[in-house]
């Protein structure tokens, strides 16, 4: 089943006419719940392009199904991760629609987002930071093979951070994704 589903989603850039789902999909109650009063400014983001973040659309067959953020966070301009070593990424993840919750669709995603950060050589390491309150997404990174490093406030938020070396990837991948 894994494979028919990971055949059919795909990621794409998200471009300003992904602009209407984005911002319904910020006003859905389990996307409140995973990230509460972050403004995204799509209208502003949508079109810049800047060498260090990837914005994606994941699509089902042609339906829009999430959003992913990859950046490499020590390039990132307002320094969220604060002070970090190079060659990181860090990623950030959703699900559009609350039905499309607890189908696999995120694991599919989320595999396809972890293989785009290390088809770069020099990535060692992804970093996530889903909020405390948010255990669904705790238990949901630690199956896929990302490991707890630390609570830590980011802004206003208590957030987990959890990481994934390639090496653990590569562990991980054979038995996880097939």
């Amino acid at each position: 089943m894994m494979k028919t589903q990971k055949a059919n989603i795909i990621l794409r850039h998200a471009t300003p006419d992904d602009l209407a789902i984005l911002r319904y999909w910020d006003e859905q109650p389990h996307t409140i719940a995973s990230d509460p009063d972050d403004d995204w400014e799509w209208e502003k983001e949508l079109p810049y392009r800047p060498p260090w973040r990837e914005q994606l659309m994941a699509e089902l067959d042609g339906r829009p199904l999430g959003f992913v953020q990859i950046i490499d966070p020590a390039e990132e301009e307002t320094h969220y991760w604060g002070d970090v070593s190079p060659n990181l990424r860090a990623i950030d993840i959703w699900i559009g629609e609350a039905e499309d919750l607890g189908r696999g669709y995120g694991t599919v995603m989320m595999a396809q987002a972890i293989e785009r950060c290390f088809a770069n050589p020099k990535v060692t390491e992804i970093l996530i930071d889903p909020l405390e309150t948010n255990t669904r997404a705790h238990r949901f990174y630690e199956r896929i093979g990302f490991e707890f490093v630390e609570n830590r406030m980011f802004e206003a938020h208590y957030c987990r951070v959890y990481h994934l070396t390639r090496e653990q990837w590569q562990a991980k991948q054979s038995t996880q994704f097939e």
